[in-house]
């Protein structure tokens, strides 16, 4: 049997497809030692405000969890997370705050990125309130009293320019992500659903630049606002 050899352009199109990393890797990058830090800005609807700094850090592939090696990133709040690529997008499998002794997985893959990386493509992952509270209650965060929602995240726009503090970034996706909960707004506006929305940009070999978060409650009752994540440095 005479067996033909490759020629350059079918070998060079094997070596790449053997070098090819995950849907979305690019845009959520997971290789140990890089930090990235971001100013975080909430504004209320009673005009008060808060800022400060997050810094997320790399800490490499582990065995910590049952299920295999994954990817831990660890935030300056004392949170770890740990998360996966493959041909099916980047996706977080456990977490864990500092308080917990080892680590508690995802009931299923949350997904941070979903292949295809494409106009379109949605997923969806449950969420919480950030800034939704309570006028005159304690403790005046809803998340403390309401279970999580499921929130809808939708890839919006490809290609996308940002601006941010740390600088400009070509290429960005935006996602979307959508989700309702329910509460008693007020003895003149019953209850009604509150829109949670998202906007996330993902820029390549760069990762998360910015978000912004809506949680509106124009209410008596409750309090409202909007959050801006912002990426100052990385590296």
């Amino acid at each position: 049997m005479l067996v033909r050899p490759l020629g350059l352009p079918v070998l060079l199109g094997l070596l790449l497809a053997a070098c090819s990393e995950p849907p979305g890797a690019s845009l959520f990058p997971l290789d140990q030692g890089r930090t990235w830090t971001y100013r975080l800005t909430s504004e209320w609807e009673n005009n008060t405000s808060e800022r400060e700094a997050v810094v997320l850090r790399n800490e490499g592939r582990d065995s910590a969890l049952d299920s295999g090696r994954a990817w831990r990133r660890r935030s300056d709040s004392g949170i770890d997370y740990w998360l996966r690529a493959d041909d099916t997008g980047v996706y977080r499998v456990a977490s864990k705050s500092d308080l917990e002794e080892a680590p508690k997985p995802d009931p299923q893959p949350r997904y941070v990125l979903k292949a295809p990386i494409a106009v379109g493509t949605n997923w969806s992952a449950s969420t919480t309130t950030y800034l939704l509270r309570r006028r005159n209650d304690f403790p005046p965060e809803i998340r403390h009293s309401h279970p999580s929602v499921p929130m809808v995240y939708t890839i919006v726009a490809l290609n996308q320019q940002v601006e941010t503090p740390a600088g400009r970034f070509d290429g960005c996706v935006k996602v979307q992500g959508e989700a309702k909960l329910k509460l008693f707004s007020d003895p003149v506006q019953g209850w009604r659903d509150m829109p949670l929305t998202t906007l996330e940009w993902y820029c390549p070999g760069v990762g998360l630049v910015r978000v912004e978060r809506s949680e509106p409650a124009n209410s008596t009752f409750l309090l409202g606002g909007v959050m801006k994540m912002e990426l100052m440095s990385w590296e």
